[in-house]
């Protein structure tokens, strides 16, 4: 008996990176001098982390589908060798 087995092209996951922490200075003084740069650095941040929530989010659901297709195939595979 000849068996047809669909094999999806690989998906890749996507890879999701977390920015880094912006710096804050502890010395008042450099924080003040440097006031603009670090104001952008978290404004950047905030940006970067939603990105980020966004891209674990969208790996979460592609991995959530994932399992249950490999579910399901599972589910075949076990009625095809009678178990």
């Amino acid at each position: 008996m000849a068996f047809l087995i669909s094999v999806p092209g690989p998906v890749l996951a996507e890879s999701c990176f977390a920015p880094p922490r912006p710096f804050l200075p502890s010395d008042s003084q450099a924080a003040r001098d440097y006031a603009d740069i670090i104001r952008g650095d978290f404004e950047d941040y905030i940006q970067d982390i939603q990105s980020y929530f966004r891209c674990l989010e969208g790996e979460r659901a592609r991995a959530f589908e994932e399992a249950r297709e490999v579910s399901e195939d599972y589910g075949r595979f076990l009625q095809l060798v009678g178990d």
